[in-house]
This record gives structure tokens, sequence and C-alpha cells, in this order.
């Protein structure tokens, strides 16, 4: 498995395992230091020897391929666009398994519903949670209460 870090850092690791090949230590010696399997070295010094500085480069791991194409994404993205409610569904409120029966829908394909979050921060959305009120909350007598009755709360309390 590819340790943690950036390309620029793995590169370096890359060209100091090398680097400790070529002041004379072993393939062991230097996958030691460097706290890597001597595999990993000889591996670094074959991609030089066959590629030159370029076999050093790190490559993107690819892992598996979308099932949706770029264009059913898109699709997807402008449904959800819509609202909820376009879709036939009582609130705004668009969770993981509301998406799911709209990729099914569009695209017939079937994703669980905990991968459809990881997938929406792919496409650029984030995860949102409702907010619950009250129907019969009444915003004007909330902030009046702030303003007069929690600062006389708060000075006796605090005075005390």
């Amino acid at each position: 498995m590819r340790p943690k870090g950036s390309a620029e850092v793995l590169e370096d690791r890359r060209r100091r395992g090398l680097t400790l090949l070529r002041r004379g230590f072993s393939l062991n010696a230097a996958a030691r230091q460097l706290g890597c399997a001597a595999s990993s070295i000889m591996r670094w010094r074959n991609a030089v020897r066959q590629h030159g500085r370029a076999g050093l480069k790190v490559r993107p791991t690819p892992g598996r391929p979308s099932r949706l194409t770029a264009a059913e994404q898109q699709r997807v993205v402008r449904a959800l666009a819509k609202g909820a409610m376009a879709r036939g569904y009582r609130t705004e409120l668009w969770t993981t398994a509301r998406i799911a029966a709209v990729i099914k829908d569009l695209c017939g394909v079937t994703y669980h519903r905990d991968h459809v979050g990881r997938l929406m921060h792919t496409l650029g959305w984030s995860h949102q949670k409702s907010e619950t009120r009250a129907l019969q909350r009444d915003e004007d007598r909330i902030a009046h209460w702030k303003r007069r009755e929690w600062l006389r709360v708060k000075k006796r309390f605090f005075s005390e």
C-alpha cells in the first residue's frame, strides 16, 4: 500500500532511495532507511533505468471506474437542482435514499444510499441537514424575546 502524502513527497522519497543506492547502500539497507520494502527500491531503480527521471513520477491510483458516465452524472445533477418536490416528494429534502432512487429512475444504476453521499461529494454537492422547527414558530416574538427578556434574564443570572 502506498504511503500517504502528496506526489512531491512520494517522489522525493523515491529520489532519496535512489541516492542511497548510488552511495553504495544495498537494496535492503536503503529500504530500512526509508521504511519501505526492498522491492520498492528495486522497482524505482528499474523505472529510472527504463524511463529516466519520468520513471519516478507518481501516477494516480485509478480505483474502480464510475458506473455513471459523465453525461449521466450531469443528468442526475440537473434533476436534483430542480428540487425534490419536482420529483414528487412532499418536501425539498434530498436524502441519499431519494437520490439513489433518482439515479435508478434516470440511469438504471443501483447505488447503496451510503455510497450516494460519496458520489454527490465528487460531484460538488455537500451534505445538508435540515433544521426541524415547529410550524407555529413566530420569528417576530422570538426576536423580541431575545432583545428584551433574554437580556433581563442574563443580567440577573450573571450579576448574582
